[in-house]
């Protein structure tokens, strides 16, 4: 017996989906402070990185990530003594959820 598919494509504004995304998934401040950590996780690997690879840099320090709370000022400080952004990754990366900075320079650096 031959069935007959029928294949509708899904239209939507992406923008408009992401938006949506955006703004659940950084309302919900447990994925936002998850997202934090991941990304000063992602600076300490960048150094490591580069320790390791490039003989111009050196540390001797740990790498770490301090949470600080200041309960005074209702304020929260995530810290990092890792590699930050550049310019060309804040513009690549900027908006972006649940991408791997890491990932992404690994992948630049060994699949070239």
């Amino acid at each position: 017996m031959a069935v007959n598919v029928i294949r509708k494509d899904f239209t939507a504004e992406v923008d408009k989906v992401l938006k949506l995304v955006i703004h659940s998934i950084y309302t919900n401040k447990d994925i936002f402070l998850r997202e934090l950590i991941s990304n000063a996780s992602d600076a300490c690997d960048k150094l490591r990185y580069e320790v390791l690879h490039n003989s111009s840099i050196s540390s001797n320090q740990d790498l770490r990530i301090a949470i600080i709370l200041d309960k005074k000022n209702g304020i929260l400080n995530i810290k990092d003594n890792g590699i930050g952004m550049n310019k060309d990754d804040l513009v690549n990366n900027l908006g972006t959820i649940a991408n791997s900075g890491m990932q992404k320079f690994l992948e630049q650096k060994y699949c070239k």
